[in-house]
């Protein structure tokens, strides 16, 4: 298992120094001078030139690059060149909103998709798993902000069951906050829901026809018991991959749901970025994002070469 958790880790880091390739690339290619921007239309040319200097405008790319991967490895990216505050100081408590949110998101569809998915795989071809298969089809063909305006004037506006917006009042307790993320997470909920649901009923289904669980009802075990020892562990592992996979693009999606709920997360503040033009807060954003998304499918492959012992023996080939 150790030797499994290391390739799978060396294989993150590659990744990982990919996806900083590819921001690099990006964020070098805006269409504006971040250095006028930061000035202003009647800074003088001199203190231009001292911005471009200091936010390393005129370096070369390699060496631009190079201060990427040093500020990705110490977690340190400077200053906001738009607020000239520690970037620290923007992006971790914009990261500890967005991991509550995610965090309030996956307890509650985790667990409604997974009893979906399974829920249809045992009724196979009845018209609760045909309803089931079309709820999540649709459910997840629906945009998560296009489902949010829909949830926050049905149900915060007209309604008025939950607040609309999503941010809570200074010094609220955890439960207020909770109330204020409750359409948020649906929003999530009924995207996800279709994903996670119809992988699971798939992965259940196939399972059920394999050969172990047909000697185990062979032998006399009970539905319950051969589900819980039998093919939860074998039919969940598609089901993990799913959930692994969509907790990167979750955190990497919130920038709409957050901008439509206000809330000050981790998707506001590189949205914010990007409209300002503040380059050392936008790449520390999309960095933190890939870093998430690397370590959420690490610990879905850990997790599934845990329940199949197979998985690590393939990779280890």
């Amino acid at each position: 298992m150790a030797r499994f958790i290391v390739r799978r880790l060396g294989l993150s880091v590659v990744t990982l120094f990919i996806l900083l390739i590819i921001v690099f690339m990006l964020t070098s290619v805006f269409p504006t001078d971040p250095a006028r921007k930061i000035a202003g239309p009647f800074a003088s040319e001199e203190t231009y030139e001292l911005i471009r200097d200091r936010i390393g405008a005129d370096d070369p790319k390699i060496s631009q690059f190079l201060t990427l991967l040093k500020n990705t490895v110490t977690f340190d990216f400077g200053d906001s060149f738009e607020l000239d505050t520690p970037v620290r100081g923007l992006l971790f408590p914009a990261l500890g909103r967005s991991a509550l949110l995610v965090a309030f998101a996956l307890v509650l569809t985790v667990p409604i998709s997974i009893a979906g998915g399974i829920l249809a795989a045992r009724k196979k071809d009845t018209g609760l798993d045909r309803a089931i298969v079309t709820m999540g089809v649709a459910s997840s063909s629906i945009p998560e902000f296009v489902s949010g305006i829909l949830l926050q004037y049905l149900i915060g506006i007209r309604l008025g069951w939950f607040p609309a917006i999503a941010d809570p009042p200074d010094g609220s307790g955890f439960l207020t906050a909770l109330n204020h993320l409750v359409l948020p997470v649906l929003a999530i909920l009924f995207v996800y829901f279709g994903y996670i649901a119809r992988m699971t009923r798939a992965g259940t289904i196939e399972a059920f026809e394999a050969d172990y669980a047909r000697t185990a009802y062979m032998k006399g075990l009970g539905s319950q018991r051969v589900i819980r020892r039998h093919i939860l562990r074998n039919a969940l592992q598609p089901t993990v991959a799913v959930i692994g996979t969509q907790i990167g693009f979750l955190f990497g999606g919130l920038v709409a749901l957050e901008r439509l709920f206000n809330y000050q997360g981790l998707g506001n503040l590189i949205f914010r970025a990007v409209d300002k033009q503040d380059l050392a807060v936008l790449q520390a954003g999309v960095v933190t994002v890939a870093i998430i998304y690397m370590i959420a499918t690490l610990a879905a492959d850990v997790i599934i070469a845990w329940m199949n012992p197979r998985a690590r023996l393939d990779v280890e080939k």
